[in-house]
């Protein structure tokens, strides 16, 4: 009986959807990809849903799109409506979000801006050492023609700009509200559209000033052109955290990068990071992609659906709830790495945080780059080419971005999502769950390197007793090498302690000698 009532209360998220015309850009990245994952499962009585793709290593658009309806995230909903119905729901514009005028054809451009109803701008380059002028003319100047692109829109309801938690880096307490960009994005967009690259490269520390990268600062000046349209267009901005591997639907613990948290998980469970420079009591604000667009798909139903315009801005953060250190983070990784090893690791995980930079990077030479030429040189005996020198350098270029964030704290305000998640019933609750009651951490990071090891790092099921067999191989091997060390310090400091004995009797042999009586 109670399950009929259940059945019976209406979803009014799903209701506001029906019908309407969505545009999605970024449609290719992790959040993008389980967003309209989500759309074509959940919300299957939306009208049509739009994708901007551009062109990428020769795969044309149409290309990329059929790539991502086989894979693995869309097996749950090819199942429930079939590969041919999810063909009919999307189509593919050409264009890139890059090049002027969005690279779009004037017949898709007309057609757009005709049909669209609601538009979630996510493409962005997310890499934080991108150089300064790709980044603006991507994150930034493609922002401002994304909201060119709305404003011609005719039926256009909302426009939804997915930031990020972690663009106002001198806000240690980030507010739901809008702020001052870091300079003037109409300027700075000028700026380096005429500048040559080398230029705009030489003035890169001076244009940043205070913040730490491309990628924030870009962001922080895409913020400030939402805001200016706010009064010409209906938009709400979208602030998620980092976001990390799925939680719980479609695929739990699946991710498409090693991006985060999960490349330490990653790199620690192989072996290969021993150190970090880290304040090991900080934490960082986390959010699973599915959580993510959960919020993202509530917000939009709050703003259209219970017409609350005053809520503009939403950040999408969890530690309000949940404050994961990172010396936890590490902790948990290893207990889950014990007990679901990776295959091939190259010495036992171990090492630790450093809070002194000095020890860390004593670290980094003794337990990364000495061995990483050793392990290559025995590789390139062996008639391979060497690869851990590279990966040492890519986990230092990793360093330099996280020691930023590691070593600093933000907390986020995130009231309006609490006050959404309120307005929810009993089915929406569940279908779009905002809340992390039912959360098990370690379960969860126990899916994440599970997931990893098939979708990312092709380690099939049957490979785990080989890597149990593997990891108790390198347990004995860095156990044995310990006492080898330690051999080997109690033997020089004898020795030491030898010569230094000698050298002290003979200068006192000498002293006597020659000094007179």
């Amino acid at each position: 009986m109670a399950e009929s009532k259940v059945e019976e209360i209406p979803d009014r998220i799903a209701e506001m959807f029906k019908g309407q015309n969505i545009l999605i850009t970024g449609g290719t990245g992790f959040l993008g990809k389980v967003m309209i994952e989500k759309f074509l499962r959940c919300l299957p009585n939306v009208e049509h849903i739009y994708m901007l793709v551009r062109t990428k290593k020769e795969k044309e658009p149409k290309h990329r799109l059929e790539e991502i309806f086989n894979s693995p995230l869309f097996e749950k909903v090819r199942e429930q409506r079939g590969i041919a119905t999810l063909k009919k729901a999307v189509t593919v514009v050409s264009g890139d979000v890059l090049l002027p005028g969005l690279g779009l054809s004037p017949e898709d451009r007309k057609m757009l801006c005709e049909k669209v109803n609601i538009v979630y701008h996510a493409a962005a380059t997310v890499r934080f050492d991108e150089l300064l002028k790709k980044a603006v003319l991507l994150n930034t100047r493609g922002t401002k023609q994304m909201l060119d692109l709305a404003k011609e829109m005719k039926h256009l309801k909302l426009f939804a700009h997915i930031s990020t938690a972690y663009c106002h880096l001198e806000e240690k307490v980030l507010g739901e509200k809008p702020y001052p960009p870091p300079a003037d994005p109409h300027k700075i967009i000028k700026c380096v559209e005429w500048m040559d690259d080398d230029v705009v490269e030489a003035m890169t520390d001076k244009i940043l000033g205070d913040l730490p990268n491309t990628y924030a600062f870009t962001k922080a000046l895409s913020e400030g052109l939402v805001e200016e349209a706010m009064s010409h267009i209906p938009a709400i901005i979208l602030r998620p955290s980092i976001v990390i591997p799925i939680w719980k639907e479609p695929i739990p613990g699946w991710t498409d990068n090693i991006n985060g948290p999960m490349g330490l998980l990653i790199g620690a469970g192989k072996g290969v990071i021993r150190t970090m420079y880290c304040n090991e009591t900080s934490y960082a604000d986390y959010l699973p992609v599915d959580i993510a667009v959960n919020a993202i798909l509530a917000s939009s139903w709050n703003f259209l659906y219970c017409k609350d315009h005053e809520k503009r801005v939403y950040n999408l953060t969890s530690s309000n709830e949940f404050k994961v250190s990172w010396a936890e983070i590490i902790a948990r990784g290893r207990k889950v790495t014990e007990k679901v090893p990776l295959n091939g690791v190259v010495w036992y995980p171990g090492g630790s945080m450093k809070k002194s930079r000095l020890m860390h990077n004593i670290c980094v030479l003794l337990f990364h780059m000495i061995p990483a030429y050793l392990i290559d040189a025995l590789i390139f005996l062996a008639g391979y080419k060497p690869i851990m020198c590279r990966v040492q350098r890519r986990i230092q270029k990793g360093f330099e971005v996280f020691e930023y964030y590691a070593n600093n704290q933000w907390d986020f305000e995130n009231s309006n999502i609490y006050e959404v998640r309120g307005k929810l019933n009993p089915v929406e609750y569940q279908r779009y769950q905002l809340h992390g009651e039912d959360m098990d951490i370690d379960a969860y990071f126990e899916m994440c390197i599970r997931a990893a090891r098939i979708y990312i790092l092709n380690e099939l099921p049957e490979t785990l007793p080989a890597a149990r067999r593997h990891m108790r191989i390198m347990y004995w091997v860095d156990v044995i090498t310990k006492i080898l060390f330690f051999v080997l310090l109690v033997y020089m400091f004898a020795s030491w302690s030898e010569s230094f004995k000698a050298l002290v009797t003979g200068c006192w042999s000498f002293a006597t000698r020659t000094l007179p009586h």
